[in-house]
């Protein structure tokens, strides 16, 4: 009896689209006459001209067509995706009023979504301005993530959050980065699945998916855009005409120009893009999907997406993976899953020195165990590239003082190179994870001049994105800095160096002996990415296929001090040559709660 019921309301909802008469305006016609681009919000402010990406105006006008229910855009970054958001936003409170739904992967970033894209959209857009009441007035019923206007509403929400995805009816949803969204927002499922549950009673109802894609086999938008028509922007060759879409393989480096697929000729950017593109689909579908990458972008020239691709190919699989995502608009392959130790030991090499002459910086980090510290030291140079210095284990009764103070004078000793230059620790990661937290944080707290902070790792519960570093705070009693750090994001980024096989950027180099035995290896290689499914969609989760993991642990509290002091491995050594020797050097208390970065 339901299915039949259910066939019957589809039934009916059809009917009803087939005599429902278009809007007098689409999406693009309303923000090329009403939509204003706010200062501090575009390097282009003032009108809205959707000739400048000709290309938005498919995506933006698909939401009207009565045919279609989902829109699915797969693309880079710098393509105009929170604009033509915003559009959608803007039209249907000034234009055609309908309860909204935006969805953001976290409700931080709903909040800034709200303060720093929609407030300044409703302010200067005069066909908007005061349909939305001000947060501040006593009637205005609003609030930052819940503004009424006449004939609606609109909610921002946070995929992580259960409570803000069923809240009230809606008809127009409109979910942004759903690569970055957890596979469960808490315990209630799906939260793409639990958004749309608030659309099903409306007719007219309409989904959008944005997202920049990620990982291969494990992507939200890459999935549902495989799913859609598939269509690619295309343009004309300027010699034969052949409509295709911009591909990076089709790119010469030399010349910067693009070569015709059918006919081999090469023209530069602006030939290429001074022609009329057009949306070509690759299958049928009742799903609209676009992808889009930043060779039609006209906010990025293709000599600069060059020079981005060279220094992501000398900086290793992280940033290529990046430029993979963010650039290309396409979803990144791993290469294997796991790491063999016995390959990786191979790599010890003797230095000439305590510190290899390419070493620019020293960091630490520290695991607490209950009998023990575990300690590694890291040299980095130009690139990333990394040298082993020392794996070190201080046993004894961590409840006395004792142990504490050996800690102390191992952090502050010095290592030298070839050359007599001494290295001090420069910065210092100390895990409170474990069951002497507040003496970690005391021990941390007085030596904060130092740069010994404490961390607290952050793993992904349901597949949600964490970045490596994720925020910091002081603790309330012993005003210890606390760094969250996401340790997914960690290993990834430790795993992607570890598979490095040439030494240069990224490159991680091992000392023979120096506790860099078969029983670090083992532990540094403990772990394993998995993909794991919820409810149909598939995550990436770390699992230890061994118990001894804190080598890798380290590594990536390393990983996490580097990114901490970002300093600037570039430059010749002699600039470093005062800080590195200056670990006990004062800082600014205060800088640290609100920026991560030191120099």
């Amino acid at each position: 009896m339901t299915r039949i019921k259910k066939n019957v309301r589809e039934i009916f909802r059809a009917a009803v689209r087939l005599v429902a008469p278009p809007p007098l305006l689409t999406v693009s016609e309303w923000a090329d006459d009403r939509r204003r681009l706010s200062p501090e919000a575009s390097s282009e402010p003032g009108q809205w001209r959707t000739d400048r990406a000709p290309y938005q105006r498919g995506i933006m006008d698909a939401i009207n067509d009565p045919y279609i229910e989902t829109v699915i855009v797969m693309s880079s970054a710098q393509v105009g995706k929170t604009e033509f958001l915003l559009n959608m936003i803007g039209f249907h409170i000034d234009y055609d009023p309908a309860p909204i739904m935006l969805v953001q992967p976290t409700l931080d970033l709903a909040q800034a979504y709200s303060k720093d894209r929609l407030a300044p959209m409703l302010r200067d857009s005069p066909a908007l301005r005061g349909k939305v009441k001000d947060v501040k007035s006593k009637d205005s019923g609003n609030t930052l993530l819940h503004k009424i206007f006449p004939g609606g509403h609109i909610t921002m929400a946070g995929s992580n959050s259960p409570a803000s995805l069923a809240s009230r009816p809606i008809r127009i949803l409109l979910l942004d980065e759903v690569d970055r969204y957890p596979v469960s927002a808490g315990t209630e499922g799906d939260p793409v699945s639990l958004a749309t549950r608030r659309t099903e009673t409306f007719w007219n109802r309409k989904r959008v998916l944005v997202s920049t894609p990620t990982i291969k086999g494990a992507s939200r938008i890459e999935f549902a855009y495989n799913d859609s028509t598939m269509e690619q922007w295309c343009l004309p060759c300027p010699s034969c005409g052949e409509s295709q879409p911009l591909k990076w393989e089709q790119l010469d480096f030399d010349s910067v120009h693009m070569a015709c697929k059918e006919c081999g000729a090469l023209h530069g950017e602006q030939e290429w893009k001074d022609g009329k593109g057009q949306w070509i689909a690759r299958q049928e579908s009742e799903v609209r999907g676009f992808h889009l990458n930043a060779l039609a972008s006209p906010w990025k020239r293709w000599s600069e997406i060059i020079r981005d691709f060279k220094e992501a190919k000398r900086g290793g699989p992280e940033m290529l993976k990046s430029f993979v995502n963010t650039v290309l608009g396409e979803t990144w392959e791993e290469e294997g899953e796991q790491l063999e130790e016995e390959e990786l030991m191979k790599r010890c090499e003797e230095y000439n020195a305590d510190v290899p002459e390419a070493v620019k910086i020293l960091t630490a980090a520290v695991d607490v165990q209950d009998d023990r510290f575990e300690i590694e030291v890291i040299g980095w140079g130009a690139g990333k590239e990394s040298w082993g210095i020392t794996y070190h284990k201080i046993f004894g009764d961590l409840r006395q003082p004792e142990i504490w103070a050996e800690l102390d004078q191992f952090l502050l000793r010095t290592w030298e190179n070839k050359n007599g230059l001494r290295f001090a620790i420069a910065c210092t990661c100390m895990d409170s994870g474990g069951h002497y937290t507040t003496e970690v944080y005391r021990f941390c707290a007085i030596r904060e001049s130092r740069r010994v902070f404490a961390i607290k790792g952050q793993g992904a519960q349901n597949g949600e994105y964490v970045p490596l570093i994720n925020g910091n705070s002081r603790t309330p009693r012993e005003k210890a800095v606390l760094f969250k750090i996401g340790v997914d994001e960690g290993k990834g980024k430790v795993f992607s160096s570890l598979k490095i096989e040439d030494a240069g950027p990224g490159y991680c180099h091992f000392p023979s002996g120096n506790g860099y035995n078969a029983q670090y290896f083992k532990g540094l290689t403990a772990e394993k990415l998995q993909t794991r499914y919820k409810s149909g969609v598939a995550y990436r989760v770390w699992k230890k296929v061994r118990d001894r993991n804190e080598p890798l642990d380290l590594r990536v509290y390393n990983t996490a001090a580097l990114e901490i002091l970002n300093p600037q491995l570039d430059v010749p050594l002699s600039i470093h040559d005062n800080r590195n020797a200056s670990a006990s050097k004062r800082i600014n208390k205060k800088r640290f709660v609100k920026k991560s970065k030191l120099w």
